[in-house]
């Protein structure tokens, strides 16, 4: 259960309420007191602020609570989340000061036209002598942002931000949120063009199925810079990352398992396209009206290209169908859609990634017990399937060695590289993903994304590492 941080400005009338029934009714309506400030004393009246933890399912019942008091007026409630947010959560600043007309004039006009005619002349120049080597854009267009849905540009902007923070903090690049105010997909790829000068690389991020797969495809062929659609390929990386650790755990090789998919839209594509890319010979899709089946005829092109994969199954069925014998289920669908039944049903040792969020596909409590290795997208369990653990040392790497692209061989290298941060001593049923702060997370990333790029030919720099 998630658990937020408030803070409450109460006004207090002496002579009907005391502090200590103030403190009962909080702690009454589920809230635990962390900090009391007291902002204006008084003998009649005093004002406070109150810091609270509470429940996120009970937050609103505990402010109700404390508006009914008789004594007590509700000025303000704060939430610190909130807080974080106010002004933005990133902010841009100069590498060095300009501190008298001699800066001026070499950072600006009229020195600053000599770098300008040499990028000119040579653009490939801009990764050396502008930001476009360390910098990359996350845009999206805020139609499927995770949890909330089409909540638009302006709602998105929270979400890009705290990805700006992140690559910044964990690797190093500098990445700004573009949310843009159209829907056409034709628009998104135009607008994304022509911004694409000043930007090393493209993170896609919150677009939603099917356009997400004509947008990249798209600018992956219209660009020169690496295109990623984190909500497909980060996601499809981690899993396949945490997969390759468990399948360990319960002593399985990945050409001998069967695995369902249940989720068909831009993650469970990816993540099909790399099981398959990895060596599992038996896969079965399976969307909201059942099994995806070799030789089928779909109109949605990516689930066409899945029929016509001789590693998926031709037996059809809805999922409670088809997952018998399975050895691994990979959820990236909806809250309460796996049964116990159905998990008792799958063949020994099993393994199953429940990824839906906030609602995993079935109660981790309820799956525990039925399987050997259990996942979800939470943090409030162990083994999170996070993407946080790809996309930055796979945009480091990328930039580094200034790529022209992301291909298959640097994606699975980067779930084979997450995967052996997880050194074989620690490796238990409970720790088959790395933390998303391990600091050797982005290095080896890092190293993977290079060393793969430079043996499959689309890295133009080689990084005096590598030398």
């Amino acid at each position: 259960m998630a658990n937020s941080s408030i803070i409450v400005r109460l006004e207090l009338d002496h002579q009907l309420i005391t502090f200590g029934d103030v403190a009962a009714a909080i702690s009454k309506a589920g809230g635990d007191i962390t900090s009391i400030d007291v902002i204006r004393p008084g003998k009649d009246t005093s004002i406070r602020d109150i810091t609270i933890d509470v429940a996120d399912t009970v937050e609103s019942e505990l402010v109700a609570t404390l508006k009914q008091q008789d004594g007590i007026k509700l000025i303000n409630v704060s939430d610190r989340t909130f807080l974080l947010h106010l002004g933005g959560k990133i902010t841009t600043q100069p590498k060095i000061p300009i501190q008298n007309r001699d800066d001026l004039s070499k950072v600006y006009t009229p020195g600053v036209a000599k770098v300008c005619t040499s990028i000119a002349e040579d653009t490939n120049k801009a990764y050396s002598l502008t930001i476009k080597r360390n910098t990359v854009a996350v845009v999206s267009d805020g139609t499927a942002v995770l949890g909330l849905g089409d909540i638009g540009p302006h709602a998105a902007a929270p979400v890009m931000e705290g990805k700006a923070m992140l690559f910044k903090q964990l690797a190093g690049v500098d990445a700004f949120p573009i949310c843009l105010d159209t829907k056409d997909t034709e628009e998104i790829i135009r607008t994304i063009k022509a911004i694409s000068p000043i930007f090393g690389g493209i993170n896609l991020e919150d677009i939603s199925s099917p356009r997400c797969f004509e947008i990249e495809k798209r600018l992956e062929q219209e660009l020169d810079i690496p295109v990623f659609h984190d909500d497909q390929h980060g996601t499809a990386i981690v899993v396949i990352a945490g997969l390759l650790n468990a399948l360990k755990v319960v002593n399985k090789r990945i050409d001998q398992i069967r695995v369902v998919v249940n989720g068909i839209g831009a993650a469970g594509v990816s993540i099909c396209k790399m099981l398959l890319a990895a060596g599992v010979k038996q896969l079965v899709p399976v969307d909201r009206d059942g099994a995806i089946v070799f030789g089928g005829k779909y109109e949605y092109p990516m689930w066409q290209w899945l029929a016509e994969q001789p590693q998926v199954e031709a037996a059809s069925g809805l999922l409670g169908d088809v997952i018998h014998d399975a050895d691994v289920f990979i959820g990236v669908s909806r809250g309460g859609v796996l049964s116990v039944e159905a998990v008792q049903s799958m063949g020994p040792d099993r393994i199953v990634f429940a990824m839906a969020n906030p609602t995993p596909e079935i109660d981790p409590e309820l799956a525990q017990p039925h399987v050997r290795v259990l996942a979800t997208g939470r943090s409030d369990y162990p083994n999170q399937i996070n993407n946080v653990l790809v996309f930055p040392g796979l945009f480091r790497g990328c930039l580094d060695c200034r790529a022209q692209l992301i291909n298959e061989p640097m994606k699975l290298a980067t779930a084979r590289a997450i995967a052996s941060v997880v050194s074989e001593s620690e490796l238990n049923e409970h720790y088959i993903i790395p933390s998303l702060f391990n600091e050797n997370v982005v290095n080896k990333v890092r190293h993977a994304v290079i060393e793969t790029a430079i043996l499959t030919g689309v890295a133009r720099r080689i990084p005096r590492d590598f030398r």
